[in-house]
């Protein structure tokens, strides 16, 4: 298959690059809540997404915390679909959104849920040192990972020529 770029068409100059990027964001910071609820409270039962009270209050954050992340995957979905229903899907922008989502709601989930509300640890009875550092330096790889993605996909589409 060839990788020659061919000019944009007719249906190049209606997509929506910022629409693209926040929809991939969207969608990135669902499945990453749903890969942290799924993997690190539900599986490995390291935590709960608020650790400060009962067994029952962590369970109960932990259904919100579902229900928020599936309330991100439904929109997202929706989104995406509108975006190539009206052709004005932007996939470069939507998959450097994606990274960034992912990135964003780990970095988040590390530096502010874990540290600065300390809603939750990784684990506990244990150091959390290194999970932390590789929980936060995931999740920046991710994030700077997009954000390389975001730039080069933003440079691209501005030197496309006009249809």
């Amino acid at each position: 298959m060839s990788q020659e770029r061919t000019a944009p068409g007719p249906q190049d100059r209606h997509r929506l690059p910022r629409r693209s990027l926040a929809v991939g964001a969207l969608l990135g910071a669902a499945v990453m809540a749903a890969v942290d609820e799924i993997v690190f409270h539900q599986i490995l039962h390291w935590h709960h997404f608020y650790d400060r009270s009962t067994t029952g209050i962590g369970l109960l954050s932990d259904g919100l915390l579902h229900t928020a992340e599936l309330l991100g995957l439904v929109a997202g979905f929706f989104l995406h679909a509108d975006l190539r229903r009206r052709r004005a899907l932007a996939p470069r922008h939507a998959r450097a959104g994606f990274l960034l989502g992912l990135g964003a709601f780990q970095l988040f989930d590390g530096i502010v849920d874990h540290k600065l509300l300390r809603l939750h640890q990784i684990r506990y009875r244990v150091d959390v040192t290194p999970y932390d550092w590789a929980w936060n330096i995931a999740g920046l790889l991710l994030l700077l990972i997009g954000a390389a993605l975001a730039v080069r996909a933003g440079r691209e589409s501005r030197t496309e020529p006009a249809s």
